[in-house]
């Protein structure tokens, strides 16, 4: 899929899969996690969930590009937020962005930027309580993520309220979108509605933060670093010294008290997953798979503190399937999986230290 003959030959073959065939395989391009857990979910929900993965990817493709000036990815942003209310002008936004995509944007996701009509035709044959939860989504992303654009985060973000806000805009409201779903979908479900929105928030940035630290390094060859600044101030490090060679205590210290915030937020997951009936095992491994995963995940980085690639704090296959097998044995009950979950996460917390906010008075 390097060339032009090869997409458009796989872009012809991809236009003739049905609806959920489509999404199964667009969703296998661009990520294998969520390919993973998504059809976890009851058939009533996952044409909602797997669009709405979609639609944040493209979102996700616009500000990754790096051929996009910060203007045009604000104008792309706003027109793509009409475009999924609307469901109009699809053909021509995916004329004009999809030339513009360099090959440094991965061949799937050239086939999702070219197949925006498509998929936004699916967005259109759900609820409208569905439409409305996914638009109200990417409206939030759309308008959070360029803010960022414009930001020097050689040196990281100010403060963890930052960070906070940062994780929302990406995570958080994703969160806030699959709770409304589920609550559209069940009236059970919708009994916990306020509290599962609030949870629902904190476990959009559990994860967040988990692919943060996870990718320190990453971001740090290309000059960006989404840590706060105030957390390594306590230590005494400053993030502006930050380079992939870096090997101090200091900052590793940092480190650890950004595993036991992530922990919290994680721990918030948990709650929110306790909350659904206990009889949607689809809806709890959807979110315990992804749960287990990140908690493995900051066990790894709190183990190897030092580590300086993230292929080197990446869970393994069968890390991956034991999970996978445990959270299936475990998901109706929820003493059993708060056993597991203090059990596996003990050692993640820091002993003696908490997060205080000092106040916050913007950027």
């Amino acid at each position: 899929m390097n060339g032009p003959q090869p997409l458009t030959e796989n872009l012809q073959a991809l236009a003739k899969l049905a609806d959920d065939e489509l999404q199964a395989v667009l969703l296998e391009g661009v990520s294998r996690t969520f390919a993973l857990t998504i059809p976890q979910l009851p058939g009533k929900l996952y044409p909602a969930v797997a669009n709405a993965y979609l639609l944040c990817r493209i979102v996700d493709t616009i500000e990754d590009e790096v051929s996009l000036t910060a203007e045009q990815k604000k104008r792309f942003c706003s027109a793509f937020i009409k475009i999924v209310k609307t469901g109009q002008e699809t053909e021509v936004f995916a004329a004009e962005l999809a030339p513009l995509l360099s090959e440094q944007t991965i061949p799937a996701e050239h086939c999702l930027i070219h197949l925006i009509p498509r998929v936004i035709a699916i967005t259109h044959t759900l609820d409208s309580a569905q439409i409305e939860a996914l638009a109200g989504c990417v409206e939030t992303m759309a308008n959070g993520m360029p803010i960022y654009q414009a930001l020097d985060l050689h040196a990281g973000l100010k403060t963890m309220k930052d960070m906070d806000d940062y994780c929302y805009y990406v995570a958080g409201c994703v969160g806030e979108m699959l709770a409304k779903l589920f609550c559209h979908y069940s009236p059970q479900i919708n009994a916990h509605h306020d509290e599962l929105l609030k949870l629902s928030v904190s476990f959009g940035q559990g994860l967040q933060m988990t692919n943060i630290l996870k990718d320190i390094w990453d971001d740090a060859k290309r000059g960006v670093c989404w840590l706060p600044q105030d957390i390594f101030t306590e230590t005494g490090f400053n993030l502006a010294e930050l380079t992939p060679a870096t090997d101090d205590d200091r900052f590793r210290q940092g480190l650890e008290h950004l595993i036991g915030i992530a922990h919290s937020h994680l721990q918030n997951a948990l709650r929110y997953t306790q909350l659904l009936p206990s009889h949607e095992t689809g809806i709890r491994n959807f979110c315990l798979w992804a749960l287990g995963m990140a908690i493995l995940t900051l066990k790894k980085i709190k183990h190897n503190l030092s580590f300086n690639e993230s292929d080197q704090v990446k869970i393994s296959r069968s890390n991956v399937k034991t999970t996978i097998a445990v959270c299936k044995l475990t998901a109706r009950s929820n003493q059993l999986l708060t056993l597991i979950f203090n059990l596996t996460s003990r050692d993640l917390k820091t002993p003696g230290w908490q997060y205080l906010p000092k106040s916050h008075t913007g950027q």
